[in-house]
């Protein structure tokens, strides 16, 4: 249970939401209007009759005014009705119930990847400071970071898919179906997502442990006989938990952003794909409703987060 600091903490973070999400789909919004072309002529097609494209924009609600087009998206949308696509007629809310899940599968499978490996990497790289092994760490998550996901994505369908074929170059499997399929499919793009999570998580950790091991406090633990591991491990970690949990928690709205390219390399039938082709088609319900569902997963994140925070730091719940 959430103590009444924690609980208004809360409720000031959900307030302080409310400008984002009316911010983010707006924006969104107006700039899908901005795209060449005329949707209704792509629902029509291009044989047409000018009396059947005005009849589709007079149903569709496209000649309205953006604002009020807008608003009454926004109506529907705290409805729970998030329209239907334009070209197929499914329902928004079903296609994202299809999609979402592998997207979620591969940004949390990206996530694990990152923590497991770039926490000890931090640690040894903090460990060993100033020696060859902390440079190169340092250059490594250099690299990490400087490299695009897509093009690592590109280089691991290259290298692993279609030279040494031991993972498949495209396509995805649901976990509720085959969870060991699903990570065999999930793992070149997770493991190309997770490049930079990386290189992030372990030039963080080392930069704060390093800081942190130089302190009177932990040169007075190792003057009382205590093992430098179990300094390392129990005190230093413990103490870089509230920076790593925001490495962590940026990470994650950065890999969600990542996951729309690299889905399209790898073909994989997520949110990335959904919203790159109902862009190019012009399909807005469609485009709409993934920004919203993207949004308010980051937005959960960092409640999540604030959370965790004040677990982690009671004084934090009290600002």
């Amino acid at each position: 249970m959430l103590n009444p600091l924690q609980r208004r903490m809360l409720r000031r973070r959900l307030v302080q939401t409310i400008p984002v999400l009316v911010l983010a789909t707006f924006s969104v919004f107006m700039l899908l209007k901005l795209l060449p072309g005329d949707v209704a002529i792509t629902i029509a097609g291009e044989n047409a009759t000018v009396e059947r494209i005005e009849e589709i924009r007079e149903s569709r609600g496209l000649n309205d005014p953006l604002l009020v087009q807008y608003g009454n998206w926004v109506w529907r949308a705290l409805h729970g009705d998030l329209s239907q696509s334009f070209l197929s007629g499914e329902e928004v809310g079903t296609t994202l119930l299809r999609v979402f899940p592998n997207t979620l599968f591969i940004v949390c499978y990206a996530i694990l990847i990152s923590v497991l490996i770039g926490v000890p990497l931090g640690m040894l790289a903090a460990a060993r400071s100033g020696g060859l092994i902390d440079r190169l760490v340092m250059m490594l998550s250099s690299a990490g970071v400087a490299l695009p996901n897509f093009w690592i994505a590109m280089i691991f369908v290259m290298i692993f898919a279609l030279n040494r074929a031991w993972f498949p170059a495209t396509g995805f499997v649901a976990p509720s179906e085959n969870l060991a399929g699903a990570i065999w499919h999930a793992t070149l793009p997770a493991v190309a997502l997770a490049a930079s999570g990386i290189a992030e998580v372990a030039r963080q950790l080392r930069s704060s442990l390093v800081e942190i091991l130089h302190s009177q406090h932990f040169r007075t633990l190792h003057a009382k006989g205590l093992p430098f591991g179990t300094i390392l491990w129990k005190h230093g970690l413990r103490n870089v938990s509230v920076n790593l949990l925001t490495v962590i928690s940026l990470l994650v709205n950065r890999t969600l952003a990542a996951t729309v390219v690299v889905e399209v390399v790898f073909a994989i039938p997520g949110m990335g794909n959904t919203i790159v082709n109902a862009t190019l088609q012009r399909d807005f319900p469609v485009v709409q409703g993934a920004v919203l569902a993207m949004v308010l997963t980051v937005v959960t994140v960092n409640l999540v987060t604030d959370m965790l925070y004040s677990v982690l730091d009671p004084r934090i719940s009290q600002r």
